[in-house]
């Protein structure tokens, strides 16, 4: 297995049992470092043929449903995205991760987390999500045979809720804001249900590393900027680590730019980096049509700040008004997704900082899962 620790008392995860947290001190577990791996396994699925990457035990099954291998599409640029930039690139690629099995790019993390708690003989669990987390979970449980339940803020679109219904999960509505729902998850943890947290637990790290890998063999070259939406981070912290194994294999020489997106309606992690500690009094948990980022604490927004910054890269926030006309932008370019991915086609066209070509923007949910179009 990679290397496995506690951040606050570097103990090791242990080696039996699947807890989210240190037995030792509650705190979190991390693995900081992936490896790149050139043996490649051409014969297994999707992202499975980075196996080798993932440091999963021997015994872990290889649980796929198709994730991975998702488009790389190339579009015009945004006359304003051309303005930011002073006209230095002409076209943007969109990597389509509204294309995984349940449709959002969760299900990179969601089948190295679930085949790691399958080895660990795990037969049910429990998650809380506003609603991709939730179905993907739902859907890769189904495949492993895990029994799940789901914890989801009652304020989640329809779409989603029933998803996660149909795949077999036990859904539990909780009324109030997204904080609530993990609440709810955290007591039956502390009951002693494994607690299959795509937030807590770092097993879905590694499998949203292979947005990098994929990124860099669809390019032919590390990509100079890419903007991806940002709630707990986890998309944006996995593939930052796996551009980093990338680089210490000599495979790419400088890493890209990451720009993390967030609704300004909730976008703590934009407040932190743009003001400081100060900036967190005013960061608020209230509604905004992006409800995939809407995550007030997240765990690892210190890692993933050091991540951005390391990369030279930055934050944005976007304002509610400007998520309808980037959603509907892109989808009369034929890239139907949900507002929240909508929100890195609006940052794209901020004024700021120039981004470096070739510009990739993540587009991490289908719009078929959204709820009633504004």
């Amino acid at each position: 297995m990679l290397s496995i620790f506690c951040t606050n008392c570097h103990t090791p995860y242990p080696e039996v049992g699947a807890p989210y947290r240190c037995p030792k001190c509650r705190g979190l577990f991390d693995i900081p470092q992936l490896a790149w791996s050139s043996t490649l396994s051409p014969s297994l699925p999707g992202i499975w043929r980075y196996r080798e990457t993932f440091g999963l035990p021997a015994d872990a099954p290889t649980l796929s449903l198709g994730e991975g291998n998702t488009p790389l599409i190339w579009v015009d640029a945004p006359p304003a995205a051309r303005q930011v930039s002073n006209g230095d690139f002409d076209q943007v690629a969109l990597k389509c991760e509204y294309q995984n099995p349940s449709g959002s790019f969760k299900d990179r993390g969601e089948a190295t987390l679930l085949s790691f708690l399958r080895a660990r003989g795990v037969t049910q669990a429990v998650e809380d999500s506003s609603g991709n987390a939730g179905a993907s979970f739902a859907a890769y449980a189904a495949r492993a045979g895990v029994q799940a339940r789901v914890y989801a803020p009652e304020s989640a679109s329809g779409p989603k809720l029933r998803q996660i219904a149909a795949y077999g999960a036990e859904v539990i509505p909780v009324a109030g804001p997204r904080s609530n729902a993990a609440e709810a998850a955290y007591k039956e943890a502390a009951q002693g249900m494994p607690y299959a947290s795509h937030a807590y637990l770092p097993f879905n790290l590694p499998g949203y590393a292979t947005l990098a890998y994929e990124l860099f063999e669809q390019l032919g070259q590390a990509p100079g900027s890419v903007l991806i939406p940002a709630g707990q981070g986890g998309l944006l912290l996995g593939a930052a680590r796996g551009f980093v194994a990338l680089q210490q294999a000599g495979l790419i020489a400088a890493l890209p730019r990451l720009i993390g997106v967030q609704a300004r309606a909730c976008a703590p992690l934009w407040a932190l980096a743009s003001y400081g500690a100060a900036g967190l009094m005013w960061v608020r948990e209230a509604p905004t049509l992006a409800e995939g980022v809407r995550v007030k604490n997240p765990l690892r927004g210190d890692a993933v700040l050091q991540a951005v910054e390391a990369s030279r890269g930055w934050m944005l926030a976007v304002d509610e008004d400007a998520i309808p006309p980037a959603r509907d932008d892109l989808a009369r370019r034929g890239f139907y997704v949900e507002p929240t991915s909508a929100i890195a086609w609006s940052a794209l066209q901020q004024p700021g900082k120039p981004l470096l070509p070739p510009v990739v923007v993540v587009l991490t949910g289908s719009g078929l899962k959204a709820g009633e179009i504004r």
